[in-house]
């Protein structure tokens, strides 16, 4: 079985066919989705936060993406410190800084960062990040923001093996997506054996980065195992051990229920799409 830790089944590409791809998502193995509630205006967040009510294997966070913060009002914050607390959010986040655009200016997401790491700490709950071509000043701003505490993921790793070695020596967790599948990604599958299996995540990102052999096509949860076969190669595990160390990694950082606890049915996945 396996967790997709960082999915955007929420959005608009998934609003015609979001049941049956949820349906092969299971039929494939993936017991849990972890849906990012961060893409664009709060509303992203609300659907989040409206799957994951009624589903059992899908879980919810909140936070903005760093592209849009410069959008960001305290009516936008407002929102976010409401949601934060519903039960069935899990972390905040996605948030973090990308350099690698110029959607918004470096400042103000730096600001935005440390304001979201002051949110978790109020509520408790873990961050996500989305770091790109910024990792020394978000590794500054994480131990500022004593982010250990809550539990740190570094989403969708795209820095170098030492980037990656220096995230694992703070205690953070590093999740890898289907970029690592991809031919000239060699330095990812490298960053991969800098991470303890005790620390590995996976994702898809969905619906973007669809890894080998479906790379080109829309992305969704089904296709994580292409991931895992080659996140398992690099990190020098069988396919089952990755499924195990995966599993048990994710549901710790984010503090999942154990499998038989996250309904009081054993039907995985109740509910309405």
């Amino acid at each position: 079985m396996w967790i997709d830790s960082h999915a955007h089944v929420d959005g608009p590409e998934f609003a015609a066919d979001r049941a049956e791809v949820l349906a092969r998502a299971r039929a494939a193995g993936v017991s849990r989705m972890i849906v990012i509630g961060a893409v664009g205006p709060p509303d992203s967040a609300q659907r989040a936060v409206d799957l994951a009510s009624v589903h059992d294997d899908i879980f919810a966070t909140v936070g903005t993406h760093p592209h849009d913060v410069g959008q960001m009002t305290e009516d936008w914050w407002a929102i976010h410190e409401r949601l934060a607390v519903h039960p069935r959010v899990v972390a905040i986040g996605e948030t973090g800084l990308d350099y690698y655009y110029d959607h918004a200016p470096k400042a103000e997401q730096q600001t935005a960062f440390a304001r979201f790491l002051e949110l978790a700490h109020r509520v408790g709950k873990p961050v996500v990040c989305h770091i790109r071509d910024a990792h020394d000043d978000a590794r500054r701003i994480l131990v500022e923001g004593r982010a250990a505490e809550l539990g740190v993921i570094i989403h969708c790793f795209t820095g170098t093996p030492q980037d990656a070695a220096a995230y694992a020596a703070l205690g953070y967790y590093v999740s890898f997506s289907g970029i690592a599948t991809y031919k000239n990604a060699e330095p990812i599958r490298q960053a991969v054996a800098q991470v303890p299996v005790n620390r590995i995540l996976i994702e898809t990102d969905c619906p973007y980065l669809a890894p080998v052999p479906k790379r080109g096509r829309r992305n969704e949860p089904a296709f994580l195992v292409h991931t895992a076969e080659v996140v398992a190669q690099a990190a020098g595990l069988s396919l089952p051990e990755l499924s195990r160390h995966t599993m048990e990694n994710t549901c710790a950082v984010f503090r999942l229920p154990p499998l038989a606890e996250a309904s009081g049915s054993p039907q995985i996945g109740a509910g309405a799409a």
